[in-house]
């Protein structure tokens, strides 16, 4: 159960890095409120967004 909790961990931090990394290939503002406020939410957008899906996905292009 641990290993389960840190493996999350992991995909959730590398999730939110390889967004903020990739973020200038998305169509979001590029305000660094709204930057922190997307990588952070990435797992909540992503499943429930569309939009938000394809602009993930060109962040993670790169």
């Amino acid at each position: 159960m641990k290993l389960i909790g840190v493996i999350l961990v992991i995909a959730y931090i590398w999730g939110a890095w390889k967004f903020w990394k990739g973020f200038d290939r998305t169509n979001f503002n590029r305000s660094l409120p709204n930057r922190m406020r997307l990588a952070l939410l990435w797992p909540v957008l992503l499943v429930m967004n569309p939009s938000y899906r394809k602009n993930f996905q060109k962040a993670l292009r790169g």
